[in-house]
């Protein structure tokens, strides 16, 4: 589901070797894998197990093979995203523009782990960043035509439990307090005016629509400078799909920005409501992940710069 991420050797060794990211965090490792393999699905046990390491917080991610990879939650509250992606991506996968991952087999409890685990097939493709683009414009072409068909699917029976798809009033004590500890850092000033302006925008008024809900650069595949792929849908539901504006900030920069947000045609309610949520999950990673995940902190702080930035000429 992962690409192999390239790194430095001193920053996989860091990654490694560094302190667990959540306190309720399990250990895995491949021969773990191989146990669950042996007992499970034996036609994949001699199968070459790899550790990729990524930026992710959630999952521990193993290639199997050439043309699978293996994804076990790593903290309770991951384990319904393999159910959730079991149910769905099947369904919605043929109707979007881009790849997403495809289950292909769900793993039980046993050897020792607790939760429900899943084989994907291999999607290839490298993390996404935007200075690795050919045309970041284009790029945000493609990834608004992907949310804009996501949104037309049938939302039948889909599920309505996401946090992103909620008002984001049901943050606001949290993310005022978290803006406050990053006054040494950001402009803490403009980081408000953004967070009133999100609680404070009209609130969705359309019918429930499908969202990925966690577009970030590590959930973003590239091949040949081009976005190819979209993964890791553990936050998907129907709602208020303004979460999925976040891309815009996590992502983008100032041009394909504003190519983003035209594509969709997000209107001023919907576009302060997806840069809260951006400032969300940039108050919530920075300082949380800055010790046991630098790779998903800095992404992090980029996104409240590009925010500072932003609301600074655009208001």
């Amino acid at each position: 589901m992962l690409p192999i991420a390239v790194e430095p050797q001193k920053t996989r060794q860091a990654r490694m070797t560094a302190a667990k990211m959540h306190v309720d965090e399990i250990e895995t490792d491949a021969m773990l894998v191989r146990s669950l393999l042996a007992a499970q699905f034996p036609q994949w046990a001699d199968l070459p197990v790899t550790r990729i390491e990524s930026d992710g917080t959630d999952n521990a991610i193993y290639r199997l093979g050439d043309d699978k990879v293996v994804r076990l939650p790593i903290i309770y509250w991951a384990t319904e995203q393999i159910h959730r992606e079991h149910r769905w991506l099947p369904q919605i996968a043929p109707l979007l523009p881009l790849a997403v991952p495809v289950p292909i087999a769900k793993g039980e409890p046993g050897a020792g782990y607790l939760w429900h685990w899943s084989v994907y097939q291999w999607l290839e493709g490298d993390n996404a960043a935007i200075d690795r683009l050919v045309d970041p414009c284009a790029a945000a072409l493609d990834l608004a035509h992907f949310i804009l068909a996501l949104q037309e699917i049938d939302t039948d029976g889909a599920p309505d439990d996401s946090n992103r798809g909620q008002p984001l009033t049901r943050h606001d004590a949290q993310i005022r307090a978290g803006i406050m500890t990053l006054q040494d850092t950001f402009d803490t000033t403009v980081l408000s005016r953004i967070w009133d302006e999100a609680v404070n925008a009209p609130k969705w008024q359309g019918p429930p629509v499908w969202f990925h809900g966690d577009l970030k650069p590590g959930n973003l595949l590239t091949q040949d400078g081009r976005l190819s792929a979209v993964i890791d849908f553990g936050c998907m539901g129907v709602g208020d799909p303004a979460c999925d504006m976040m891309a815009a900030w996590l992502f983008f920069s100032a041009e394909s920005r504003t190519v983003f947000r035209t594509a969709l045609q997000a209107d001023d309610a919907i576009w302060a409501r997806g840069r809260g949520w951006a400032l969300y999950v940039g108050v919530m990673a920075f300082p949380y992940y800055r010790k046991t995940n630098p790779g998903f902190a800095a992404i992090a702080g980029r996104t409240l710069d590009e925010l500072i930035v932003d609301y600074r000429v655009n208001g």
